[in-house]
């Protein structure tokens, strides 16, 4: 590569002293300007770009240990977007990992200007968040409640606190506030990334500062500063390796929150890079969860355009975007459509939400954005209990699909190295497994059907198609394996219901009953008039049924003959919402959702998806074992509220605290209306902390049951009964043991 411009380079020598040699390029950037400076043949780290981000990571690596870095900037440090930056941090943010950053961000340059001599400027003025809506001042409150279990102070205040706070606001059109007193200002000269919006953001966000504070229609605007600022198509920074390039790692699009995220997110990065893994779980950052497909300049140009103003929009939940769509579509996507399915997006994928009925509104049913109960609750209702009663159709092609195969044993050999349980097993069965890590956390969860001796189909979520492909390419790269990514080959229809096996075994003109075809069995078969039909005894809710993958060619075909033949036994469709209730009422916990790469087997309840003795080493075995013997510092509960009123009451989402015997213990991760108990199902972990230090201590089923629990959502606590198993009398079918058994392991 030629640098045309090279105007500054900065390199912490073995022999500095410290953080402070970083600091004197401030006085000497000037100089630097008139000269190039010839690059060194090598180094450890070589960072480009010397804006907030870039000087965060080389500090946290320099505080790791890292001696021999290289910053790379064109110009001054600083001298980017970081110039131009407002200077506020800000710890508001909706995700818990954008919390935890900016939290982090605060505290460090809070005392930056002691460690290094150099003034920040750090002033903490507290922030205002104002709410001229009751959902404005609902969503404040579901922030505070995040705010607070993790010791950032924050509280809901009235009007006339917000007026003494400060006098110049008017608050007439308000109906609501939230104070977060520990945010502050910085210097953007020192540590800043630039907060400044698009041109086209600039003028309404200007008129509506006036409307706010009228006070300021006298003063004389002397500069109007206009400049590039970077975004992502999901309002989320990027963070990570790249999948293509070993050794290459990312940091940027901080959408307009560089200055709040920049010391987080350089520590976060540095920690990867130095240990191979982050502190935190960072998959909603991770640079993987995006493809080649959102590369398009296209969807870019579109997709940036819409998240722009949705920065400071009102985020509700299971809101979807509106541009970039249509990007990835199933065979039947038009079908479905025409049926009355309502679609959202997942990794560029249509999936179908619900299907509304001809006699609904559509036009309010799109429209309607609520932290309330939905207005499509009577819709999944009705097909939850078709799943439940008759049969139910859900298209589930977004799901990642790889094949893995070998001419010898090469295949059996590294699958059982990656994946904890035990994959040696008949042609034609499937096996639930977890793909971990050194940690023993789940980097997957997936099933994997064996074909043959030598082949095996392996099926993931939507979003791990970048990630799961780049972590077996980094260990079958140098083996004799064929890796083949077939997501594009296969339809998916979930059949789920108790006359699944009627329709199918109409179909098949073969016996589908369990005697024949046990569960969680693979075995192709013909469909209608097609072939090479791969049937699977499984349908990721508990309930009984099917998954058909079915080459694309013949999926239309299949479709319509399922949906014909099924008439006579009430067959319709379903969409995802109905798949989340069965699956939470069941406590199936999900990848993505509910667990993650610092989630063990162990503290999920998937023992048995571990075969620690199946005769050879895999990744993460050691670290499971430890854990087995010292017992688990937290527990995924399933917890049933109990004075929750479904009509009236805020809906529990995800993300809300739970408490036990009045101390914070943990946060829900998924949340579902259960239709078979007529109560809202919520999964979350449970933690010891000691009430003494706040260090986390063995978690036990006897300390799972015998706590009285609540869940906080938006400020209000709701009691909620815990369980370590779903409710027995949800199920019509025998439960699988390896979906429910949670045993005492402190107690082992």
């Amino acid at each position: 590569m030629m640098f045309y411009r090279l105007l500054l380079v900065v390199r912490r020598q073995r022999t500095s002293l410290g953080w402070q040699n970083w600091c004197s390029v401030r006085s000497s950037a000037s100089a630097a300007e008139a000269h190039s400076v010839a690059l060194p043949a090598q180094a450890q780290v070589v960072i480009c770009g010397g804006g907030i981000m870039g000087t965060s990571v080389a500090y946290h690596l320099s505080k790791m240990g890292w001696k021999d870095i290289i910053l790379l900037e064109q110009g001054r440090l600083a001298a980017g977007s970081t110039r131009f930056c407002a200077g506020i941090i800000s710890t508001a943010r909706h995700l818990s990992i954008e919390q935890k950053m900016a939290d982090y961000s605060n505290k460090l340059y809070h005392q930056l200007e002691q460690e290094t001599g150099i003034q920040t400027g750090y002033t903490r003025t507290g922030s205002i968040f104002l709410a001229q809506t009751q959902d404005r001042l609902v969503s404040l409150k579901r922030i505070n409640s995040r705010l607070n279990v993790i010791g950032i102070p924050s509280e809901i205040i009235s009007l006339k606190k917000v007026t003494e706070l400060h006098p110049l606001l008017n608050v007439h059109d308000l109906v609501g506030a939230m104070h977060v007193p520990e945010d502050a200002v910085v210097s953007s000269a020192d540590v800043a990334l630039a907060l400044a919006s698009a041109a086209s953001q600039q003028e309404p966000l200007l008129s509506s500062l006036l409307r706010r504070m009228p006070e300021l229609e006298t003063l004389e605007i002397l500069k109007l500063v206009n400049c590039p600022e970077t975004f992502t198509p999901d309002m989320r920074c990027i963070m990570g390796e790249s999948p293509l390039a070993q050794g290459y790692f990312v940091l940027a699009g901080m959408n307009s929150a560089g200055l709040s995220f920049g010391g987080g997110a350089g520590k976060y990065l540095a920690e990867w890079m130095v240990h191979g893994y982050p502190s935190e779980n960072v998959w909603e950052l991770d640079l993987k969860r995006f493809g080649a497909l959102q590369s398009s300049r296209t969807f870019l140009r579109h997709r940036v355009m819409e998240v722009m103003p949705l920065l400071y929009d009102l985020k509700v939940p299971r809101w979807d975007f509106q541009t970039g769509r249509q990007l990835r579509t199933s065979p039947l996507y038009d079908r479905l459509d025409a049926q009355g399915a309502r679609w959202m997006e997942k990794h560029g994928f249509e999936r179908p939400k619900y299907f509304v009925p001809p006699d609904k509104d559509l036009l309010a049913l799109e429209q309607s954005k609520t932290f309330y109960k939905p207005d499509w609750f009577d819709i999944v209702e009705s097909e939850v209990k078709c799943c439940k009663e008759a049969v139910c159709v859900i298209d589930m092609s977004s799901f990642t699909k790889f094949e893995i195969a070998s001419t010898g044993d090469q295949a059996l050999e590294i699958l059982q190295y990656l994946f904890s349980n035990d994959l040696d097993v008949p042609v034609g069965h499937i096996v639930h497994t977890g793909m971990l890590n050194e940690g023993g956390g789940y980097e997957n969860d997936c099933s994997i059907a064996r074909l043959n001796k030598r082949s095996f189909f392996m099926i993931s979520p939507t979003d791990q198609q970048v990630h799961c492909w780049a972590w077996l390419t980094k260990y079958i790269q140098d083996s004799n394996v064929l890796l083949e990514d077939v997501t594009w080959k296969y339809t998916a229809l979930n059949l789920i219901g108790p006359r699944a096996v009627d329709v199918l075994s109409e179909l098949s003109y073969a016996p589908m009953t369990p005697d024949h075809f046990p569960s969680l069995f693979c075995k192709e078969m013909s469909v209608g008039y097609a072939n090479g039909i791969r049937v699977m005894s499984m349908t990721h809710t508990g309930e009984p049924g099917f998954m058909l993958y079915i080459p694309i060619e013949y999926a239309l075909h299949v479709y319509n003959e399922v949906m014909s033949v099924g008439q006579k036994y009430g067959i319709r469709n379903a969409g995802y919402y109905a798949l989340r209730s069965l699956r939470i009422e069941k406590f199936f916990a999900f990848w993505g959702q509910d667990l993650n790469t610092l989630t063990t087997p162990l503290e999920c309840g998937r023992e048995t998806r571990v075969k620690l003795d199946k005769g050879m080493d895999f990744i993460g075995r050691d670290a499971l074992l430890q854990q087995r013997q010292n017992g688990v510092y937290k527990r995924l509960t399933m917890f049933i509220l109990d004075d929750h009123d479904t009509d009236l009451d805020l809906w529990p989402w995800w993300g809300e605290p739970i408490y036990r015997n009045g101390q914070y213990a943990g946060k829900t991760t998924s949340s579902a209306y259960s239709y078979t108990l007529e109560r809202h199902v919520c999964l979350g972990f449970v933690h010891n902390f000691s009430e003494d230090t706040g260090e986390e201590q063995v978690v036990t089923a006897d300390f799972i049951n015998r706590g009285e629990y609540e869940i906080d959502i938006a400020g209000h606590r709701f009691q909620a009964k815990a369980r370590l198993y779903p409710v027995a009398s949800l199920f019509t079918h025998k439960r699988r043991k390896d979906d429910i058994e949670l045993s005492d392991l402190h107690g082992k």
